[in-house]
């Protein structure tokens, strides 16, 4: 599936207000949320320069580590959720396990998709 690109114009490479924002969620969530945001580059959504490709998030009950462009990611683990037309994400809930291995190929797919797009057009 090829679309256009989403650009967020005056995207910056760390903003001190996403760091106060996820220190703002406490306990488990706001761990997990910690962990998973730290595996990009500190952006409010994780970018390609000003291209996003994934997300997180935090809810009453779970994280949302969210794709772009999740639709069109290989997903043999089958984590993924959502039935958006390109948007998917993946539940992390305390004291549930999940796939970190599948989780990290899965940011590892949506940063190679989106790094493919911008540099080939």
């Amino acid at each position: 599936m090829k679309t256009d690109l989403l650009r967020f114009n005056g995207a910056v490479e760390h903003d001190p207000s996403i760091d106060a924002w996820l220190q703002a969620h406490h306990g488990e969530l706001g761990n997990i949320a910690r962990e998973w945001f730290e595996v990009h580059d500190g952006c409010p959504v994780a970018c390609l320069g000003d291209v996003p490709f994934g997300y997180v998030n935090v809810f009453t009950s779970h994280v949302n580590v969210g794709f772009f462009q999740g639709a069109a990611l290989p997903d043999p683990a089958r984590l993924l959720q959502g039935t958006g037309k390109r948007m998917r994400h993946v539940k992390v809930k305390p004291g549930t396990a999940i796939d970190a291995a599948a989780l990290r190929n899965l940011i590892e797919a949506a940063y190679a998709e989106i790094k493919a797009r911008v540099e080939n057009g």
